[in-house]
């Protein structure tokens, strides 16, 4: 008789560990990870995200069997020490009893289970799934006892679990997880949701570095700017750029250019035949989100636009390369044809372009250059000064010690960044 209670208090005990570790371990699942081995059709897979689908059920089932093993060991425990000791016995037969449930019932098992979630869950996904249909009915009641109990504080259980994540609250899951996806899922995934928070502005080609063809040149040194552009599509315009004419496709004058001559006139090509060629211009708001402009890229079929600010007056000039490098990062033979290259130095400092962007640069570099005072790292310089820049001079921006090594038309044209901070 004495043998038989000291075996079931054995077994209660390992009982109510193998409980705490479910519990733990169902809740520490890697969700996704699951649905990817149930797509798999590994059976345990099934029988877990069956039970994860009712969650509420589930831990009820699970505290109820530990609430259960817990106090039957409990009681056993007590008669024995009764057999064996005096009251004083029983106190501490008691307080050893706590002692081993916390360890072996409760600390190490729900420990194990939180590092090795999976090594637990998928092979006790049978037990689990037989308990918990032999438990269910005492669950059931248990579960809606306590929501009748619940409603009576007007906790409304029908919104549990359904609030949705917000764009930053999605971004911080994102950073959390990096250790669990490679450096570059992880940056691509952030790239994306940084589309909300970026602008076209941040992205654009300012409007001094737009490369267009005016129609008051001669055909030659046009045609020589339409072989040198790294886009397909160039602005047409006369004098300037606010004059503009429209955009014209290059690949519409190659299939001009190598049409059949046979019985026909031989074209001669002049700034004339350029302007019947043009197509009428698609102008982007420079406040437009970057996500929102994918999307109307993608809808009109387009993939460059000139930029307007509110007035209407063209400020830059956007194509859709540029917003897709902003989320994977710059291409990069782009990089150099924009004269944005960063040059990596022994010392480990670089040199870069005053036109860069203070968005490419932090994103470069893993550097935190303000973003809210400018757009450039040229217009960020001349902010911090105060005054127009010149070469051999040295600024700490946000710890960050800048040198300007050349100053073109009042603006940076090469700088030298340290990447690593200055310690204040």
């Amino acid at each position: 008789m004495v043998l038989s209670l000291f075996i079931a208090l054995i077994a209660l005990i390992f009982l109510s560990g193998f409980f705490s570790c479910s519990e733990t371990a169902m809740m520490s699942l890697n969700r996704y990870k699951l649905r990817h081995m149930a797509r798999k059709k590994n059976h345990n897979a099934k029988r877990l995200q069956g039970l994860l689908s009712r969650t509420d059920k589930l831990l009820s089932v699970i505290l109820l069997g530990n609430t259960f093993a817990n106090i039957l060991a409990s009681s056993i425990a007590t008669l024995l020490a009764q057999i064996y000791f005096d009251e004083l016995g029983v106190f501490l037969v008691t307080l050893v009893l706590i002692i081993i449930i916390l360890l072996f019932a409760e600390i190490i098992p729900k420990t194990y289970a939180a590092i090795y979630p999976e090594k637990f869950a998928y092979p006790m996904a049978w037990p689990l799934s037989f308990i918990f249909k032999f438990l269910y009915p005492i669950a059931w009641v248990l579960n809606m006892l306590a929501n009748h109990f619940l409603k009576l504080f007007k906790i409304n259980l029908s919104k549990a679990g359904h609030e949705a994540l917000t764009g930053d609250e999605l971004r911080s899951v994102v950073s959390e997880s990096s250790s669990m996806i490679s450096a570059r899922h992880h940056q691509l995934l952030l790239g994306v949701l940084d589309l909300e928070e970026a602008v076209i502005e941040d992205v654009m080609i300012p409007r001094h570095r737009i490369k267009g063809l005016d129609l008051n040149l001669p055909w030659a040194v046009l045609l020589d700017q339409m072989i040198d552009s790294p886009y397909s599509k160039m602005p047409v315009y006369r004098d300037r750029l606010d004059n503009l004419i429209g955009i014209l496709h290059l690949r519409r004058l190659v299939k001009l250019i190598n049409q059949p001559g046979s019985g026909q006139k031989e074209i001669v090509f002049d700034s004339k035949i350029l302007e019947s060629l043009v197509e009428k211009p698609y102008f982007i708001p420079e406040m437009t989100s970057l996500q929102k402009q994918l999307f109307q890229f993608q809808e009109n079929s387009e993939h460059f636009g000139l930029v307007v600010d509110e007035y209407g007056e063209i400020q830059g000039m956007v194509t859709l390369e540029d917003i897709v490098e902003d989320i994977v990062g710059a291409f990069s033979s782009n990089q150099i044809l924009q004269g944005q290259k960063i040059t990596h130095q022994t010392d480990g400092s670089y040199l870069l372009s005053g036109s860069m962007t203070i968005r490419d640069i932090n994103r470069s570099l893993g550097v935190n250059l303000p973003t809210d005072l400018s757009k450039t790292l040229s217009g960020l310089i001349t902010e911090y000064l105060q005054a127009m820049p010149t070469s051999k001079t040295c600024i700490l921006i946000n710890n960050y010690p800048i040198e300007i090594l050349e100053v073109r038309g009042n603006a940076v044209r090469k700088a030298w960044l340290r990447s690593r901070l200055i310690k204040e």
